[in-house]
């Protein structure tokens, strides 16, 4: 995360070093916005006279995954990180109450970014937070000040053998080829987010995926999670655009 942070230093405030802002850090202040009859969730830090950044999570987390890098960024910036609807702790209507598509998502954080009147802002995406932000800045191509991309796909030729039972969901929503996605959502499953390629596992503490997996065990979670496998599937066609 440092690394992360002496980029952003690097690019918005060259004087400021990642010690410096680590030093005058802001406490974080948990918060909750309604957003069309929705409880969205929200961590915040940092002056609100200073460059707004907004940080988009992505699966299976939330914005519990920014919770060190938000006090870290919160000395230079104001920080925003939101709960998509159905993950953390932000509302989660069951898949008859709400259309989990991407295309919605983004509409909900564009209205929540909105709602807290914020005007100019760079955007942090990871994961999910791609599609999410990708379709924001080309909606607000003028209000968007950088996008900051870690881990977000937004070219075919990241779709590579993990993807085969997702591009499979995407030809046909059947139960059976449903069935194969659900593994992505045991807890073996989120460990492996969390631990795959890292040096030394014994210095990924175990309260990430047990803070995660018991929300994606919630009832009606698993179906919204398949939901939004299936709607992934909209994001490669759009690629294109992403990139100009």
């Amino acid at each position: 995360m440092n690394e992360v942070l002496k980029h952003i230093n690097d690019k918005f405030s060259p004087s400021i070093s990642a010690n410096q802002a680590s030093v005058n850090s802001y406490p974080t202040l948990y918060k909750i916005v309604n957003i069309d009859g929705l409880e969205i969730f929200y961590r915040e830090a940092g002056p609100k006279d200073a460059p707004a950044l907004i940080l988009l999570h992505g699966f299976p987390t939330s914005s519990h995954m920014y919770r060190n890098l938000i006090t870290e960024l919160s000395g230079s910036y104001h920080v925003i990180a939101p709960d998509y609807p159905g993950f953390g702790y932000s509302s989660m209507p069951t898949v008859g109450e709400f259309d989990y598509t991407f295309d919605n998502l983004a509409v909900v954080v564009d209205k929540f970014i909105n709602k807290l009147g914020i005007d100019k802002y760079s955007l942090y995406l990871q994961d999910y937070g791609a599609p999410v932000g990708f379709r924001i800045a080309v909606k607000n191509p003028e209000k968007v000040e950088a996008l900051i991309i870690q881990n977000g796909n937004a070219y075919d030729e990241g779709l590579r053998d993990f993807w085969i039972p997702l591009k499979a969901y995407w030809k046909e929503k059947t139960l059976t080829n449903a069935e194969p996605l659900k593994r992505f959502l045991n807890l073996d499953a989120t460990k492996w987010q969390f631990t795959h390629g890292v040096r030394n596992v014994e210095t990924i503490s175990p309260d990430n995926w047990d803070h995660v997996q018991p929300l994606l065990d919630r009832p009606g979670n698993k179906e919204i999670q398949l939901q939004l496998f299936y709607s992934y599937g909209s994001n490669p066609p759009l690629y294109p655009t992403s990139l100009q």
